[in-house]
């Protein structure tokens, strides 16, 4: 049974070796090494501006954080199980580095507020980690929209082939997406941004800390307001989750669409050898499984998430070591979208699209129907819901003699109005239904040239 002297020295008994067993966060934490360092160096530096500890003392102290912070960079460290967490661990090498004057670094300070700067200083730095991805991402969609401009394929409501659009517009949906993530993240880091150090365990120091100083240093916008809310406050951790989960669900759904493509009966996409995967029965076989497993993934961060709302729900103010598990959903999390990014953006990159299937796909088809129906308001003057009907009953025609809308002739046409003549035909092709298509935010491929454009200056 080993007892950590480092707390709780008035127990006669260390813990047992179950609650030892439960109370481990290191294997997880550890992750959080550069970030509990570099908010130690910011807590002695003030420590030593206002004078609670001497200049000598602070001096020694930076000194020994930094070299133990080459030490692990150099992979010279090993984080011990004897002291629980990342926390201890940091101190008990600092001990060792500079003696007794170590104990000094604690001064003022909580594992409390510790540890929720350490996380918030982790997450704001992997968020533009997460950010810098979701860019590289948005850039392999505009450079394959750009060689697709004029590539019709068939737009889809309920699965059902509805009308005609380009492969570009398609995929700069998912880039309009993408932005989207990457606005809620910066916003997520923006509301995190503000600094817990200094709140103690939950009612603040007597010590005369300058927090001002501290927040400065470690590039936060400001000391958080309430010690209680700092060191019980988890909403940024849940709402860097929450973005996470919605990346992770849009990649899910281009995953699912790219399974879906890659099928026979569609062929609108081939997927090269080295980003799919053989069966181990079937030699013909050529399986997505990278869009598989991505869209799989999807189901952790979505469980992750509710972890963390469930967690929190019934959890009294102000701390309580229910917590400590927020971290090892939230590394989850992120190494799980982190890994879908990479794997979607090399699909989409190295994937061939099949232009001539998704062209045939939406010729032969009824997806020029609206179309037709917006001619017939146009040029007979009909309502919209009498040209619906009209419409509807040529499709009827049009299939009850096994021909698209194309290959009918006028005088099928003019079976249900003798007024229709050839310039019916006009808009009967899909690539003229594209091109008519010149609403803002339309399909149109001169509306497609502008929407890059804009892309590329607002996200790239």
């Amino acid at each position: 049974m080993k007892k950590n002297p480092a707390r709780n020295v008035h127990l006669l008994k260390g813990p047992t070796n179950l609650l030892e067993k439960i109370n481990l966060s290191i294997d997880v934490d550890s992750r959080l090494y550069r970030e509990d360092i570099e908010a130690s160096i910011a807590h002695v530096k003030m420590l030593s501006k206002t004078k609670i500890i001497s200049s000598s003392e602070g001096k020694i102290i930076l000194k020994g954080l930094n070299n133990i912070l080459k030490d692990i960079k150099k992979g010279k460290v090993k984080f011990s199980n004897k002291h629980e967490d990342i926390h201890m661990n940091i101190e008990a090498l600092l001990f060792k580095k500079v003696g007794n004057v170590a104990g000094k670094l604690h001064t003022a300070r909580s594992r409390n507020d510790q540890v929720v700067t350490d996380f918030k200083l982790w997450i704001r730095e992997n968020s533009n980690n997460i950010d810098k991805l979701c860019k590289n991402f948005q850039k392999i969609l505009i450079n394959v929209a750009k060689k697709n401009i004029s590539s019709v394929m068939p737009g889809y409501t309920h699965l059902q082939i509805a009308q005609p659009i380009t492969l570009a517009h398609h995929l700069l949906a998912y880039v309009e997406m993408i932005g989207r993530d990457r606005e809620r993240i910066k916003d997520c880091v923006n509301r995190l941004n503000e600094n817990p150090l200094g709140s103690g365990a939950l009612a603040g120091t007597s010590f005369p800390i300058d927090r001002l100083m501290t927040s400065k240093i470690l590039g936060f916008n400001r000391p958080t307001s309430n010690s209680v809310d700092s060191v019980s406050d988890r909403d940024f951790v849940i709402e860097f989750l929450f973005c996470l989960t919605l990346i992770s669900v849009h990649l899910s759904r281009l995953a699912e669409e790219i399974i879906i493509w890659s099928s026979q009966q569609y062929d609108f996409i081939k997927l090269p050898d080295e980003i799919a995967t053989g069966s181990s029965i079937m030699p013909q076989k050529k399986n997505p499984d990278g869009a598989e497993l991505v869209r799989a993934q999807t189901a952790t961060t979505i469980g992750n998430l509710n972890s963390l709302l469930v967690l929190l729900k019934g959890l009294p103010m102000t701390y309580s070591k229910d917590l400590q598990k927020d971290k090892q959903i939230t590394f989850d999390s992120f190494d799980t979208v982190h890994l879908g990014l990479n794997v979607m953006s090399e699909i989409i990159d190295k994937a061939k699209f099949n232009i001539k299937s998704m062209r045939e796909a939406t010729d032969f088809s009824y997806a020029t129907a609206t179309d037709l129906a917006d001619w017939l308001v146009r040029y007979l003057k009909y309502t919209f819901r009498d040209a619906y009907k009209i419409t509807g009953k040529i499709v009827a025609y049009a299939e009850k003699n096994n021909k698209m809308l194309n290959e009918l002739s006028l005088k099928d046409f003019q079976k249900f109005d003798k007024k229709i003549n050839k310039n019916i035909f006009t808009v009967l092709s899909s690539i003229n239904s594209v091109k008519s298509k010149k609403s803002y935010g339309g399909t149109s491929p001169e509306n497609v040239k502008k929407s890059i454009s804009k892309a590329i200056k607002r996200y790239l």
